[in-house]
């Protein structure tokens, strides 16, 4: 069996930076694909995460640093494009002056309508690269089934609710269906079903229970699934060290993207790391998509390796002594291409 299966990893997942103009129909162009979910935030000033995918459409936006309803702008994103996107006038992606970064993954460029579970979705899913869009609308049941499409049980999912102000809910495989953390706040995990119902996801649904979060009744919902691809992506945990030489987290692959978060305790934000906005190490300008603020040079630091990444902070956003933390990472190379062929360190 292959090491892995995807030996070039921007071809699902890229990031992309640019500078804004406040020109209208302004396209960026080089992602490589044509992206299902996009993620811009505002890098030089403190505009909100702005969340776009294929099945809510170009214009509909989600904040990840904020529990409001889906917003509808048309001077946004505009469109999704065959290399990349055209945007708007907004500030909030388009003035002229700053700078922004722009997070693209690939589903399918397609819509189906899933009827694994209890309740029909609408799925666009990459099977390869282990991501699907899930669109669904809750019906108010304990013990909810939604159909994801990956065709194996998804890794991690967050999912917010479109139709009304809640908090992102994320599920992470590490820590289980009994609990679950929110994407735009600090807080903690918490110990509760009342999220993901205490069922761990399979390989065709996951479960939702009755919280306003994942399944109101005639709620709308986005929910983003990630299945863990060898040499592509992974979705585990760690424990700091308080040390600036600090823990060594295997993934298999060096990194073009890291998300973490100190799951054990509440008042850390998520820290968000990529290799373009840092294109040697220390890997240390974050972003925070609990929070809008602008990127931030500080202490957060981490080194890309070629088959993982390592804390070199004693920083609690992610090191500190006996914390736990979860964290999500998508690759810039394999450890190990299919061909056996090693990779090289930054």
């Amino acid at each position: 069996m292959a090491y892995t299966t995807i030996d070039k990893p921007a071809d699902y997942f890229n990031t992309k930076l640019y500078s804004g103009n406040s020109t209208d129909d302004t396209a960026i162009t080089g992602v490589g694909f044509q992206p299902d979910w996009l993620w811009i935030k505002e890098r030089t000033n403190t505009s909100g995460h702005q969340l776009q995918d294929v099945i809510r459409g170009a214009t509909k936006q989600l904040f990840s640093n904020d529990s409001q309803a889906e917003a509808t702008n048309t001077t946004k994103v505009k469109s999704f494009d065959s290399d990349g996107f055209t945007l708007g006038t907004s500030g909030s992606v388009n003035v002229s002056g700053d700078t922004y970064v722009a997070w693209n993954w690939l589903a399918s460029n397609t819509t189906a309508s899933n009827s694994d579970g209890s309740i029909t979705s609408t799925v666009s899913a990459n099977t390869t690269a282990g991501f699907s869009i899930v669109s669904y609308t809750g019906n108010g049941t304990a013990g909810a089934t939604i159909g994801h499409g990956l065709g194996v049980a998804p890794s991690m999912i967050i999912a917010k609710r479109r139709s009304g102000v809640e908090n992102w809910a994320v599920y992470h495989q590490s820590r289980g269906a009994s609990k679950y953390i929110n994407l735009d706040t600090t807080t903690a995990e918490q110990s509760s079903t009342s999220r993901w119902n205490g069922t761990e996801p399979t390989s065709s649904v996951f479960s939702v229970n009755t919280h306003g979060s994942v399944n109101g009744n005639g709620d709308t919902y986005i929910a983003y699934c990630f299945a863990e691809k060898k040499g592509y992506s992974k979705f585990g945990s760690y424990t700091g060290n308080g040390n600036a030489d600090g823990t060594f987290i295997y993934t298999g692959f060096k990194p073009a993207w890291v998300l973490i978060k100190q799951s054990s305790a509440s008042g850390e934000e998520w820290q968000l790391l990529d290799n373009k906005r840092n294109t040697f190490n220390p890997t240390n300008t974050a972003l925070f998509p609990s929070g809008s603020v602008a990127e931030n040079s500080g202490n957060d630091r981490s080194d890309f390796l070629s088959n993982g990444f390592k804390c070199r902070s004693t920083s609690a956003g992610v090191n500190s002594s006996g914390a736990t933390y979860i964290y999500m990472a998508f690759a810039e190379n394999p450890f190990v291409t299919s061909t056996g062929i090693p990779s090289c360190a930054r």
